[in-house]
């Protein structure tokens, strides 16, 4: 992607001009790119200035606003005179065999990493296998810092967005969260600052867990644990891949409960793990098995229930989504 996208929040300021028939685009106060859209078994997209040959960033940003602005919409058909090289390196688009025809699939779109991950988007990390804890895994990248997904929920309205856990920042409110009867009832993490200080500089140390603070429009509102599943206790209860990342979910502000929340976050989350390392075919989870709320909610956004099973403390299910059944059935926005 151009250096605008990847490492500039400058996409945030796109805006669009869409009717049935037109997609007129703009970056901040400069036109990018003017499309005539055919409607029918599909979507036909032709430029508007048919002498010019359009950016990657203007490819990109096309494609976007149109997936986004209809989740069934699954691919789009681009009729070009000149052929798209970078977009088709880029995978962005792809040839078809009719001369001058390029398609964007919704599956393929939604993988790319930019800009969704902005800086923090790297190389996948060199496979180097050791053993901690008895347990064989690959060695595990350093964790990021900072912001780690963006993307904006057209359905809400709002930014939904992950960075990292900062216990100076985030300990009283992390310790707020925790001592909520509600949350108390399934984490059964309750104390003082001092315990939860402790709790989380246990998992800072720990190389195979990442600690991460939801936001909605830059408002924290949720704690979530993203661990690396086969260093994890989950690995003995199902046939387990090096690459597999589990969820530990928690909602913390009353505000934002509920299931259109839950879509946008959980969605979010699922999205940031399968972008971070393209070698992550599944993300898991084992809430409680009685937590017949969250199972729902998963199960709405595409989870299975695998199994129910027996964890020392707890009865769980074990909740599984599939890299290729999130992003075939993907439905972000």
């Amino acid at each position: 992607m151009t250096s605008v996208l990847a490492h500039q929040p400058c996409w945030r300021d796109l805006s669009a001009d869409l009717t049935d028939t037109r997609l007129t685009l703009a970056l901040g106060h400069e036109p990018l790119i003017d499309l005539r859209l055919e409607r029918g078994e599909g979507l036909n997209v032709y430029l508007g200035d048919h002498r010019a040959a359009p950016s990657l960033q203007a490819v990109w940003a096309g494609c976007y606003r149109l997936l986004a602005s209809d989740p069934h919409c699954q691919q789009l058909t681009w009729h070009l005179s000149q052929p798209p090289h970078e977009a088709l390196l880029d995978g962005l688009l792809l040839a078809t065999d009719i001369a001058g025809q390029y398609t964007c699939l919704r599956s393929l779109f939604w993988q790319r990493p930019q800009p969704w991950l902005g800086e923090t988007v790297a190389p996948a990390y060199p496979l180097h296998m050791v053993i901690s804890a008895g347990k064989r895994h690959p060695l595990r990248a350093p964790k990021p810092e900072g912001e780690v997904y963006r993307r904006f929920d057209s359905r809400l309205g709002q930014w939904i967005s992950l960075r990292t856990l900062d216990i100076e920042l985030d300990l009283e409110r992390f310790s707020r969260w925790q001592n909520t009867p509600r949350v108390m009832d399934f984490w059964e993490e309750g104390g003082t600052l001092e315990r939860h200080r402790q709790f989380l500089e246990t998992l800072a140390a720990d190389p195979h867990t990442l600690t991460l603070i939801g936001c909605f429009d830059d408002q924290p509102f949720a704690y979530f644990e993203a661990y690396w599943a086969k260093e994890d206790r989950i690995a003995p209860f199902y046939d387990v891949d090096d690459f597999d990342r589990g969820i530990h979910m928690l909602v913390g502000e009353q505000a934002h409960r509920g299931p259109h929340k839950v879509a946008s976050w959980l969605s979010a989350l699922t999205h940031y793990l399968f972008l971070a390392d393209p070698r992550t075919r599944r993300v898991v989870a084992e809430p409680r098995a009685d937590n017949a709320k969250m199972i729902g909610y998963m199960q709405a956004q595409g989870y299975h229930c695998e199994k129910e099973f027996n964890f020392p403390h707890k009865r769980a299910a074990l909740m599984m989504q599939s890299r290729e059944r999130f992003f075939d059935g993907c439905s972000l926005l």
